[in-house]
């Protein structure tokens, strides 16, 4: 589709249409100087192995996964030199026709070291990044950046796919507003106790956006969920609940929630 049609974005920012230079796995001959992966989460293992042969000795790959178990999975296939840190924020989706739809004007890109380092490598790229048709900014706290953007779609994932109900909808009914900021509390003592507390800028911004009274706002999760399709539970709910559980805290929503998403997992295989 993309080698016919082209890659056809429809934003608030104006549409347009992209006729992107593609490759086959089969056909990458030399090693890339950046990989940038925007697969699923589930999707990551087969990605791995096509982009493996673009992978050099000073390659770069900058995820933009949600979680985190992709760090691992990149570090162990490849070397903890290869991975670059990113976050990515957009409210977007592909509708029935394979285009990108785009929600709102926000399009950020956050990249940076993983351990926070001004680089040569990580400035060369941001200098690539600048002037892009998005807003992209060096970070030199991508892991903090990376594990509270995991804070808020684990909470904003979880209320929606537990309550079935967009943000206002579940802040309207009686014990909403309780249960989403006991929900978010629960995520936040995981990131807390694995070394990343949420800053307190964020923790604003985050409780605004869970307990907005008429918000229409639901996740990709729960979107991807409501249409039968692949979800990321093991990778924003399933994993964060086990490395809480690693770190000794019982959280009993969270739990509630993997279940909950293990069980229509279990009925999509069964349709399959």
């Amino acid at each position: 589709a993309l080698a016919e049609r082209g890659l056809v974005v429809r934003s608030p920012h104006g549409d347009f249409t992209l006729a992107p230079q593609l490759v086959l796995a089969g056909d990458i001959k030399a090693p890339f100087d950046v990989i940038l992966l925007t697969v699923k989460a589930y999707a990551l293992a087969a990605a791995l192995d096509d982009v493996a042969p673009a992978v050099g000795a000073q390659s770069m790959i900058l995820p933009v996964l949600n979680g985190m178990r992709h760090v691992d999975a990149i570090q162990a296939r490849f070397g903890a030199q290869s991975l670059v840190g990113g976050v990515c924020k957009i409210a977007s989706t592909l509708d029935a026709e394979g285009r990108i739809i785009q929600f709102a004007k926000m399009h950020d890109l956050a990249y940076g070291e993983m351990n926070g380092e001004r680089t040569g490598r990580i400035e060369a790229l941001d200098a690539q990044m600048q002037n892009a048709g998005f807003d992209a900014a060096l970070s030199t706290t991508i892991l903090q950046d990376m594990w509270e953007k995991w804070v808020m779609l684990a909470s904003l994932g979880g209320v929606n796919c537990l309550m079935r109900g967009s943000i206002g909808e579940i802040v309207a009914a009686a014990g909403g507003l309780e249960f989403a900021r006991a929900f978010l509390a629960e995520c936040v003592a995981i990131a807390s106790a694995a070394g990343h507390a949420p800053r307190a800028s964020f923790m604003a911004n985050v409780e605004a956006l869970l307990t907005a009274p008429n918000s229409p706002m639901t996740s990709s999760m729960y979107r991807d969920l409501l249409a039968g399709s692949a979800i990321e539970a093991e990778q924003i709910v399933g994993d964060l609940l086990a490395r809480g559980q690693a770190l000794g805290l019982q959280s009993r929503l969270l739990a509630a929630c993997n279940s909950q998403l293990a069980i229509y997992q279990a009925a999509q295989l069964k349709r399959a």
